[in-house]
């Protein structure tokens, strides 16, 4: 487990900290990732509802809030941190702008190809972007996109597979499709991506995410050319993330047919925890709603029958009558809160057991 270079970052552990909205990952979990040597993330979905402010319309009190939450996080750590933002947000050219503005150190956006990302760089800004895919295809368009309107290529790419949770970059046919699995798509990544490498003679690390939950899976992926993996549920059950215990509690309360393909007001599948209001869904006891906010492009309030940003907003405050937790496929596997520090330790304790298995020292201790 080699220390992560994305330019001019030194990231000591090859382990990002997936972006969960609404609220999961803030300045809290973001800064203690981030101390423990990977990438903590904040999510930028939402964010108006986290930090309302009477005197701002939603669209200002998400810039404001993201401001806070990356100052805070920066507080709190040395380390590196990150934002996510995704293309299908109606003010993503205001997050971003202010990312950058806050010298957040890299941004990942996905949810949509992130094709006019590069033109908010600003002179000597030093954040670093990394788009999220879903295909070898993707990476390839977006290198190709980039380099020819802006003359640079991505810092790095995240790969993210069909057992994430949240929003699915696939159709629902593909989600159980071994074709899309993230072993198909991280080898295929990496050699689209190898051919801007060598010609262009830079490096353009590949993040594998997506259903990653153990020290044994991290090895595995990174056997296929992956440089670091992404993880977002096995954060969720820790002191340290800022969703409410009842959210946290839902992950350990889970069994693995718990774990369900929804379909989003966006427009997109989306992997989460069942509970009741998951099933009044299906059984179309939810009503219509009018829309004050018009936080993502992609939805179509005239036929949605809940808001999503609500929904996940009161299932971070715990509140899970009235919403349900994103999850990933391995979600179910968690059985206790513990601390960022115990998770990572249990990982890399992991990722060193195969290495011994196989006759090979360990590469990575905290």
């Amino acid at each position: 487990m080699r220390e992560l270079k994305i330019g001019s970052l030194s990231i000591p552990v090859p382990i990002i900290q997936g972006g969960m909205g609404v609220g999961i990952s803030l300045s809290g979990l973001a800064a203690a990732v981030a101390n423990q040597g990977g990438v903590g993330v904040i999510s930028a979905a939402g964010l108006g509802f986290v930090h309302r402010n009477p005197a701002l319309s939603y669209l200002e009190s998400n810039i404001e809030g993201l401001k806070k939450e990356i100052r805070m996080a920066k507080e709190k750590s040395k380390g590196v941190i990150g934002v996510n933002i995704m293309v299908a947000m109606s003010n993503f050219a205001d997050m971003v702008r202010t990312s950058i503005a806050e010298k957040a150190d890299i941004i990942f956006s996905g949810a949509g190809l992130p094709f006019n990302l590069p033109e908010f760089l600003t002179p000597g800004s030093t954040t670093k972007l990394v788009p999220i895919v879903s295909s070898g295809r993707a990476a390839k368009i977006i290198c190709s996109k980039w380099k020819s309107a802006y003359d640079i290529l991505p810092d790095a790419i995240v790969v993210e597979g069909p057992k994430a949770g949240g929003h699915l970059g696939f159709k629902n046919q593909q989600i159980e499709d071994v074709n899309y699995s993230l072993e198909e798509l991280v080898p295929a990544v990496v050699k689209e991506v190898r051919v801007f490498e060598d010609k262009y003679r830079l490096k353009i690390p590949v993040i594998a995410a997506g259903g990653i939950y153990s020290g044994e899976d991290i090895y595995n992926i990174l056997q296929m050319g992956a440089k670091a993996v992404q993880l977002g549920s096995r954060f969720v059950t820790t002191k340290e993330c800022d969703a409410s215990e009842n959210f946290k509690q839902s992950y350990i309360n889970a069994v693995k047919g718990d774990i369900e393909i929804i379909q989003s007001p966006v427009g997109m599948p989306g992997r989460a925890i069942g509970n009741s209001f998951t099933d009044k869904i299906k059984r179309g006891l939810k009503r219509p709603i009018k829309c004050p906010f018009h936080c993502i492009r992609t939805c179509d309030v005239s036929s949605s029958p809940y808001c999503i940003v609500n929904a996940l907003y009161n299932a971070y405050k715990g509140n899970l009558k009235n919403g349900y937790a994103f999850a990933g496929s391995n979600a179910y596997l968690a059985s206790s809160i513990t601390t960022v520090k115990e998770t990572f330790n249990d990982l890399i304790e992991g990722f060193n057991a195969v290495l011994r298995t196989k006759g090979i020292a360990g590469t990575q201790d905290i």
